[in-house]
């Protein structure tokens, strides 16, 4: 509306030039006809000069109310912003240089603030590190009695308090691909060990320490293969129970072939694990490879320890997962392999002395399956040790688990709702174990024999509680069965 004056002025010189024309010309036009002509330029102008008052008035409307809109961002705690109607009546108040300094005087003790807590209240890391752990404490009663210690003055107990474990741990990323997800990932763990003998104090040893790398991208989407190579002390890819942690083993107690066989303990060395052509239902995120892989080159000697031979030992796997949606009474059903080849340093008797080498072989087969509420595992596996002077030994155990769970911490509506502190749904799961392990199968009457019926009640995310009734059963004659009852509660942080 800028043009406004313009066409005022446009008008009255055109009302300047008919007066001058009707001057000129009076004996040809009539007094009526210029009367007329005059009234009409006087309506125009008056129609014109209104608009230009109008639009006068809204830009004074305008400026108001931004005045007004800033008074409110600098004072939030103010009034209703007045109408367009009273704007221009209300008076700006403009900040002063000492409001101005004292704003800047608050945010600079702010700022300090911030700082210091952080310096002084904040674990401060070079790499962003998410620390965790894990506590359990245990109670624990048998019958017949057992001796309480290893001295001699030690006397029998029917019952006890432990610490059976506590973990702490920290991870994170050395690198972080934001694009792509090729992280290069860290993890350093540590867990509490008894003194052996028996004394006063305990250890804190490390359980994991590896470096861990995803050469193949993991944000592009659940229809690609994973694949990723690890570094360093970490368990092994045996079986189900030797890679599950253990914070999360539903049985209190390992199966017995873990630590018959060796296929418990951490080793070092190199690892590669993925997956290849996997099933995926986006309606609940459900991702099921019909391919698991896994090999790797270690030590052999165990968590802490350097080589202790010229040889390497070797792990493979192998898991196929039937490629079914997720409502299939299938799913979840897999079927794995796995193997262990090396060497071992070979004595005689009680003595150190190294004479030789023999064989360390390992080999299992493992059916996995799980839909909720129901679920089955099975493991047997196998061993063949050499020994100095005679023939290898063979070993095996076997297990078989079966559970069923109600509740709904795992229930994927339960759990993207918004929960405060550690709170979940409460979850609770019956289970029943047989474990059976004979260390040396060619001689008689060395099985032993393990059945388990035990309760597990998930009530936050990293609480449980967990009560398991064990009867030992022995093939030796002379060795009494004994029946057992453990109680216990962990927490994780």
């Amino acid at each position: 509306m800028k043009y406004l004056p313009t066409r005022i002025g446009s008008v009255l010189f055109g009302a300047g030039l008919l007066t001058a024309a009707g001057a000129s010309h009076a004996a040809g036009q009539s007094n009526e006809e210029l009367q007329r002509q005059i009234a009409e330029l006087k309506a125009a102008i008056g129609v014109l000069q209104q608009q230009v008052q109008g639009q006068q008035q809204g830009q004074v409307r305008q400026a108001a109310a931004a005045d007004v809109a800033a008074s409110a961002a600098q004072d939030p705690t103010a009034g209703q912003a007045p109408s367009a109607v009273g704007a221009t009546e209300e008076k700006v108040e403009v900040a002063t240089k000492a409001d101005i300094d004292g704003l800047r005087t608050d945010i600079e003790n702010y700022k300090y603030e911030q700082r210091r807590n952080r310096e002084t209240k904040t674990a401060l890391t070079t790499r962003g590190t998410t620390i965790g752990g894990s506590v359990q404490a245990r109670a624990s009663g048998q019958s017949p009695a057992t001796r309480g210690g290893t001295s001699s003055t030690a006397s029998n107990r029917n019952s006890s308090f432990d610490i059976p474990q506590a973990t702490l741990n920290f991870s994170g990323s050395l690198y972080r691909d934001y694009s792509e997800g090729r992280n290069l990932d860290y993890r350093l763990a540590f867990a509490y060990a008894k003194n052996s003998p028996a004394t006063d104090g305990s250890q804190l040893n490390v359980t994991d320490a590896f470096v861990r790398y995803s050469p193949l991208p993991t944000l592009t989407g659940l229809d690609d293969p994973r694949l990723t190579l690890t570094l360093g002390q970490q368990q092994i890819p045996f079986g189900l129970e030797a890679q599950i942690g253990e914070e999360l083993r539903p049985v209190i107690n390992n199966a017995q072939f873990l630590g018959g066989l060796g296929v418990g303990t951490r080793q070092i060395g190199l690892i590669v694990r993925g997956d290849l052509a996997p099933y995926v239902d986006y309606g609940f995120n459900y991702r099921a490879p019909l391919i698991e892989y896994a090999i790797g080159l270690v030590n052999g000697s165990g968590p802490n320890k350097s080589d202790d031979n010229n040889g390497k030992d070797w792990i493979a796997r192998l898991a196929f997962t039937l490629p079914v949606d997720y409502y299939s009474l299938l799913r979840e059903l897999k079927l794995g392999v796995s193997a262990y080849k090396g060497k071992k340093n070979l004595t005689t008797g009680t003595s150190t002395t190294v004479v030789g080498q023999g064989k360390r072989e390992r080999y299992g087969v493992d059916l996995y399956y799980n839909h909720a509420p129901f679920g089955v595992t099975y493991e047997y596996a196998e061993g063949r040790d050499g020994v100095a002077g005679g023939a290898d030994v063979k070993s095996r155990g076997q297990y078989v688990t079966a559970f069923y769970t109600w509740g709904e911490q795992w229930v994927a509506s339960s759990r993207a709702q918004a929960k405060y502190d550690d709170y979940w749904p409460k979850s609770y799961q019956l289970f029943a174990r047989y474990d059976i392990f004979d260390p040396n199968v060619i001689v008689a009457n060395d099985r032993s024999k393990i059945a388990t019926a035990g309760f597990n009640l998930f009530f936050a995310e990293t609480t449980k509680f967990q009560l398991n009734l064990n009867h030992y059963q022995y093939d030796n004659p002379t060795q009494r069965s004994v029946k057992e009852v453990l109680a216990q509660f962990q927490f994780g942080f």
